[in-house]
């Protein structure tokens, strides 16, 4: 796919400013004339958003957003902040506040493919990538680049995370494994090197006659800047020819992650990612970011990893374990696995703030901060009222194309979607477990030997010696008769599930409209689920390659589904996938909905070979990748409608006929004629806000108020302050041998002792001066708030002489993040062992 034109990014970026000022004075014609005031008002006695209209404009550089927000003209940005500089003019202004997140990760995606030009790519080799661990020094990226904002990361594990508390022995044995060591990177490096064929010229690396260049993609936006080029200084050091491409999202994005890595466009990338919830369990990320099944792009679709790694990273991702011991076994493997494949470099785990007027409010995500957080369409809020509008800055702003099947992933264009989507179920903004947004509750049934528990009351939990699926369950669809296949036709013996997910949906669910005015239908849930199979038909016009891999994981563990009921609408599931936490294997099974019309225009573009869903697939068949709300795809999506008005036609029509109104197809057809009429767009959701205007040339997105949404407006405004624990641990900074210690521990919230009742554990680790795990344990209540940790003599013994460090994590099931804090102390010997040295000098 050719690369787009940089002039209206050059545009976007010179017009950021301008569009500030246009929106501050009301001066942008039918889109941001005359800004909403806001009105008195509780939030209760109000349907649906609590704001009337939110502008994101493009705003690239973080250092000028404490003045915008001070001179009135925006009131929030999407990107947390990581410089000590930034944060310190945040704080020190009375007009600016902010949220604080753990969610954001900065690394190094390095590319695994042989180049088909014949140059020379080092990452092909496996060793080079594990010997780019020894290579980076992750403190001085933490405590130097990042000014202390930022934690050493190793693992594809947050240390921010539930996982990384249970796992800490093994996670600490790694991080020492791995850490800062160049001079074993030079010699693996160049080991591998001469093996691959090149050789040292004049102390460069020269292939076949020609020097090694390395091609660093380099972001700007951020300190992965200062990162890049530290790598990129540590490579030639090395003694390789690098060239850095500085390049923003959007224009890094065509290279890294849409074209084929084989073509050799770049080397090493400085990646950033961010967990838009806190995620409970990490086992599905080895398959996620090591293998073909994580994405469909390219550059996954080029990972071959060990193959025993693969099967491993499967199990963990099919959550194919019988007891958490069983896990805890396949996670430490998986992660020593992950750590030899190495196609990622985890570089730190960042401590983000969030900027915001100090008159708005909004739920933020303690992992996803605000552009992963799910609530903040649902609690943005001025303090004065009801209404108004809000203006929020963004870094970057429809990187890559709209699409609901394999579109824009993200982080900025995700932000705006979830406001636009309504869901089943919302997650914890502090926990990650799961509210129900659309159901009136759930039913979960596991095998016996499924190490499932249950934490929220909405959710039901029970354990079945088998779980049969029934024999009219639907479980896979024939692309080429057109037809749903049931268990009794795929499996006449009978199958068998490892959890049962019974679904119970508002008693007016098939009564919401789609923005366009549309009625919901069960269309809108059957068409996604055809859709699912039909990529992954070699038959089907349809077919991606790129969905192929994580199509297989789903039908190893999938067993089929059933509508039981449509009033009120019932759902059953049934898989062989399980999860330790009930409500997130609920919203794991919670069947996806999209207006059936709007997806059929993709799928007939797709069919006719038009557009494609997926850049990979787009990339390899030459045409546009599907994008509904800007550029070529628009016309192109026009002429199917135009065509769909005329003929009513309704994809697999005998299959979803029976689901639909006689009069739906045309109903829906002109509706979203009218939508498209009035907006431009073909984006239709059913979230708090609709898409107004999409402006890409002046990087501008309007979204406004959807009056007819459902739920009154403070129904998530509970989520305000975490409730973290504010630990102070003290004990001696000194003890002579033939000690014992004991350490207090105080935990507070608020000046308050935290409730021991609430606390889940309080666990240690000690190390020597060696960073060698000498001792593990638990800490003991011993008062509300106050705990002890008990350091026996014969622990202290082992120890030897010198510094030594304790290290204390501390997790509560209020907040899933865990907290931690560290005490150094010395041992020495004891005084009778001093004078009996200075007796004895040789003993």
């Amino acid at each position: 796919m050719a690369l787009r034109t940089l002039l209206p990014v050059i545009v976007a970026v010179l017009l950021a400013g301008v569009v500030s000022i246009i929106l501050w004075m009301g001066g942008r014609g039918d889109v941001l004339d005359g800004a909403p005031a806001v009105q008195p008002g509780q939030p209760a006695d109000r349907q649906g958003a609590l704001v009337d209209e939110v502008i994101f404009t493009q705003e690239t550089d973080p250092g000028r957003i404490t003045a915008l927000i001070e001179r009135g003209s925006h009131h929030l940005f999407t990107q947390g902040i990581n410089s000590t500089a930034i944060f310190r003019q945040i704080q020190a202004s009375p007009h600016v506040d902010y949220h604080l997140s753990r969610g954001t990760v900065t690394e190094l995606t390095l590319n695994p493919a042989p180049f088909e030009d014949g140059r020379l790519n080092p990452f092909q080799v496996p060793a080079v990538r594990e010997a780019m661990n020894w290579l980076v020094d992750r403190r001085y990226i933490a405590e130097e680049l990042f000014g202390g904002l930022a934690r050493p990361r190793y693992l594809p594990l947050s240390t921010a995370f539930p996982d990384y508390a249970r796992l800490a022995g093994t996670a600490r044995e790694l991080e020492i494994r791995y850490r800062h060591d160049p001079a074993r990177a030079k010699a693996v490096i160049s080991r591998e090197m001469e093996k691959l064929g090149a050789e040292r010229v004049g102390g460069r690396w020269h292939y076949r006659g020609a020097p090694v260049e390395l091609i660093v993609l380099i972001r700007t936006e951020d300190l992965r800047e200062r990162v890049g080029d530290d790598v990129a200084n540590r490579l030639e050091d090395l003694g390789f020819r690098v060239r850095r491409l500085y390049r923003t999202a959007d224009e890094a994005s065509r290279i890294w992650i849409a074209t084929d890595p084989s073509a050799g466009g770049w080397h090493v990338y400085t990646g950033g990612w961010i967990s838009t919830v806190i995620n409970r369990d990490a086992g599905g990320d080895l398959s996620y970011y090591y293998t073909p099944r994580g994405r469909p792009d390219p550059l996954w679709q080029a990972y071959d990893p060990d193959p025993a790694f693969a099967a491993l990273a499967e199990r963990l991702d099919r959550r194919d374990y019988r007891s958490l011991e069983e896990r805890e076994a396949l996670m430490i493997e998986g992660l020593g696995g992950a750590m030899k494949e190495s196609t990622r470099i985890w570089l730190v785990d960042q401590e983000s703030a969030w900027p915001h007027a100090r008159n708005l409010d909004i739920a933020v995500d303690l992992a996803g901060g605000v552009s992963g957080s799910a609530l903040w369409p649902y609690t943005l809020r001025f303090h004065e009222g009801l209404g108004g509008r809000v203006v929020v800055g963004t870094p970057s702003l429809l990187t890559e194309p709209w699409n609901p099947v394999a579109g824009s992933n993200w982080i900025f264009d995700q932000m705006i979607l979830r406001s636009l989507n309504d869901t089943t179920v919302l997650p914890d903004p502090f926990t990650g477990l799961y509210w129900p947004q659309r159901l009136a509750g759930a039913e979960v049934t596991v095998a016996e030997d499924a190490p499932v528990r249950r934490t929220l009351d909405w959710v039901t939990l029970d354990t079945a010696a088998f779980i049969p699926v029934p024999e009219d369950a639907w479980i896979d669809w024939d692309a080429g008769e057109g037809r749903i296949v049931t268990v009794g036709e795929k499996h006449p013996e009978g199958v068998t599930a490892r959890s049962r997910t019974v679904l119970r949906y508002e008693d007016d669910y098939l009564e919401r409209r789609w923005h366009d005015g549309s009625q919901v239908s069960l269309a809108d849930m059957i068409l996604p689920w055809i859709l699912v199979f039909e990529r992954a038909d070699e038959q089907s016009p349809l077919f991606d390659p790129g969905h192929l891999p994580p199509f297989e994981v789903y039908q190893r563990h999938f067993r089929g589904w059933r509508i039981v009921d449509t009033a009120p609408l019932t759902v059953e599931v049934y898989s062989d996938q399980i999860f330790p936490d009930a409500e997130v294997l609920v919203a794991n099974r919670t069947p996806g909905m999209l207006p059936w019309h709007v997806l059929a225009l993709g799928m007939d573009a797709e069919r006719f070979r038009e557009l494609a869903f997926s850049s990979g697939k787009a990339d390899r068949t030459g045409v546009e990748w599907m994008n509904l709300v800007s550029g070529p795809s628009l016309e192109i999506l026009r002429g199917y409608l135009t065509a769909a008005v005329a003929s009513g036609r309704v994809p697999h029509a005998h299959v979803l006929g029976p689901w639909m109104t006689a009069d739906e197809p045309q109903r829906r057809y002109a509706a979203l004629q009218e939508w498209h009429r009035q907006r431009g767009h073909f984006w239709v959701g059913d979230g708090p806000f609709r898409l107004h205007s999409v402006r890409p040339v002046e990087g501008v997105v309007v979204l406004r108020r959807h009056e007819d949404f459902p739920d009154r407006g403070d129904k998530w405004l509970r989520f305000t302050e975490p409730r973290i624990p504010e630990p102070d641990l003290t004990g001696p900074l000194v003890v002579e041998h033939g000690e014992a210690v004991t350490l207090e521990l105080v935990l507070t919230f608020t000046g308050e002792p935290y409730p021991n009742a609430e606390i889940d554990g309080v666990r240690y680790l000690l190390f020597d001066g060696d960073d060698r795990l000498a001792a593990r344990g638990d800490g003991e209540p011993v008062d509300e708030g106050r705990w002890h940790i008990r350091l026996p003599v014969e622990t202290l013994a082992r120890l030897g002489t010198g510094a030594n460090s304790l290290e204390v994590a501390i997790t509560t099931d209020n907040v899933a993040l865990p907290v931690f804090v560290t005490h150094a102390f010395a041992t020495v010997p004891s005084r009778r062992e001093a004078v009996r040295r200075e007796e004895n000098p040789d003993e």
